[in-house]
């Protein structure tokens, strides 16, 4: 069952995001690992359509934040307003109040609003006005940035970066999608009449059948090893945190449940670790050097089990 409403998902955003079914598979996996998505590409790609589209497909009450420079914390968490009838503040949420967050443009916003999801993201609750309070569940961040050499934009802190568990890019897509984008209906319109795929309680049964994905003690000597050596090796500056190992056999879980497997295998390990830990690593030196090129350097040094 859970394989059936995995693959009616995949299926239904292929036939809007047309040729990107690597990254919706990603972007579940993020999902159902109980990830946040960070999606860096040029303008025009698909990646506020994707966010909408994950939105619509799986129920999930949706509020978009358009980050800019002149955006403030409380324009996210919320603000108390005098309300003169009970001669008393009333403390009126922000859009964070939703179970799933577009950030649309985060980098555009300065340090002090990007902040001010921080807590969210990590606790799944915000403190506003002396008091904590918690936000809705389940509770997804995508967020969406430019390239880092676009002129207005701030790039996004090592703390922040790590609080997202993957880290996916769209890419243009290629000739034959694109043809049959030029040629078919507006993805907005048929945006608007997607349905949602989802009955309730199935996205909870999602998150079960990811969570019981086995994981076998040589797998996790894979990762550790994985972890230690971006930690150890001269060629890296920046190592990966406890958090995104975490994150990497969550991911691997969900992955493999998304390909019909009980058990996690060395390949779903390899293939979202490029999502997990692009973003993650620095290289030692040569800033130059792509996501990729990092992650592919590690996966070389480090042998399968």
């Amino acid at each position: 069952m859970p394989l059936y409403i995995a693959n009616r998902l995949v299926d239904a955003a292929g036939r809007i995001l047309l040729g990107k079914e690597q990254a919706i598979r990603l972007a579940l996996a993020c999902l159902l690992a109980r990830g946040h998505l960070l999606i860096e590409d040029v303008p025009g790609v698909g990646k506020t359509t994707l966010a909408h589209l994950l939105a619509r497909l799986l129920g999930l009450q949706f509020q978009r934040i358009q980050f800019t420079s002149d955006l403030l914390p409380a324009d996210i968490l919320g603000v108390s307003v005098f309300d003169p009838r009970d001669g008393a503040f009333r403390f009126h949420p922000g859009p964070v109040f939703a179970q799933m967050i577009l950030a649309d443009e985060i980098n555009r916003a300065t340090p002090k609003a990007q902040s001010a999801l921080l807590e969210a993201m990590e606790e799944g609750q915000v403190s506003a006005e002396g008091r904590t309070l918690p936000l809705p569940a389940p509770f997804f961040v995508i967020a969406t940035q430019n390239p880092a050499d676009q002129i207005g934009t701030f790039p996004l802190p090592e703390s922040q970066l790590d609080r997202f568990l993957m880290c996916i890019a769209l890419g243009y897509p290629d000739p034959a999608a694109e043809r049959a984008l030029l040629a078919g209906e507006d993805r907005r319109a048929l945006l608007a009449r997607q349905e949602t795929l989802l009955a309730p309680g199935e996205l909870d049964t999602l998150f079960d059948a990811a969570a019981r994905v086995h994981v076998a003690p040589p797998l996790l000597d894979y990762v550790q090893a994985l972890l230690a050596h971006s930690r150890q090796a001269t060629g890296f500056s920046l190592g990966l945190s406890p958090r995104a190992g975490l994150g990497l056999v969550a991911s691997a879980r969900a992955w493999a449940l998304l390909a019909g497997r009980d058990h996690v295998q060395p390949e779903d390990v390899q293939a979202v670790l490029p999502a997990v830990a692009g973003h993650r690593l620095r290289s030692d030196g040569d800033r130059r050097t792509s996501p990729e090129e990092r992650v592919r350097r590690l996966l070389e040094a480090v042998p399968l089990p």
